[in-house]
């Protein structure tokens, strides 16, 4: 009996961990906006879960400042100009420092992971807006890994929602995704090159590129 009351509380904590990570990623990726209202019974019904794994992880995205509380339930944060621009300065000093551990650390096998999730985004089309994000992300994360600092990593996950996302693609233009495509290039030189240095230095300039991105969806937001 203890062993099935185990496995059942194993599958409540994968269920729950499941159920928050897809509330995260419809956060970050900006299909979820910000104000957009999170309702339990109304979550539990897209998703197909009972509100117990609805309300615990709402719970923990508002823990990392994802959302907030509202009259009715929850709703996605809408940060302020001053925020976004906190985040991305945090961003930047912490995902240049992994990319600058990755070309220190980093096994030939993740670098060289890390040059075929380039060449792969490459392959898609402007259009396809999934792929564009996922590929952006894969790409990061992959960096990321190749630093192996666990708690680096969880630091710059908790930088929450600021990448690569929805609006941010739409907005974009041809040329801005050519240059993204260029500046994921140099990076991913540097990693091979083991130029630990050059790689810190093209990160922290690609993601403050970005930010410009984001600026225009943010309004009186300026990068210092």
């Amino acid at each position: 009996m203890e062993e099935l009351s185990e496995v059942a509380g194993d599958i409540t904590h994968a269920i729950s961990n499941r159920v928050f990570e897809l509330l995260r990623a419809k956060i970050v990726t900006g299909e979820l906006r910000p104000n957009e209202p999170l309702i339990e019974t109304d979550l539990a019904q897209l998703l197909d879960v009972s509100r117990t794994p609805i309300r615990e992880s709402l719970q923990r995205l508002a823990a990392i400042g994802l959302i907030v509380p509202r009259r009715r339930g929850w709703a996605v944060r809408e940060y302020t100009p001053a925020e976004v621009l906190g985040k991305f300065e945090v961003r930047i000093a912490l995902e240049g420092f992994a990319a600058f551990l990755a070309a220190q650390r980093g096994t030939d096998d993740q670098l060289r992971r890390c040059k075929r999730i380039h060449e792969d985004r490459l392959t898609v089309e402007p259009g396809d807006e999934d792929r564009r994000i996922s590929t952006n992300r894969d790409f990061h994360a992959a960096i990321i890994d190749a630093a192996g600092n666990e708690q680096l990593k969880e630091a710059i996950y908790e930088t929450g929602r600021f990448y690569l996302n929805r609006p941010v693609v739409r907005s974009s233009t041809r040329e801005e995704m050519a240059l993204a495509h260029a500046e994921h290039a140099a990076i991913v030189d540097a990693l091979l090159a083991r130029d630990s240095q050059r790689a810190e230095r093209e990160m922290r300039a690609h993601i403050r590129r970005t930010f410009l991105m984001f600026q225009r969806l943010e309004p009186g937001v300026h990068l210092a």
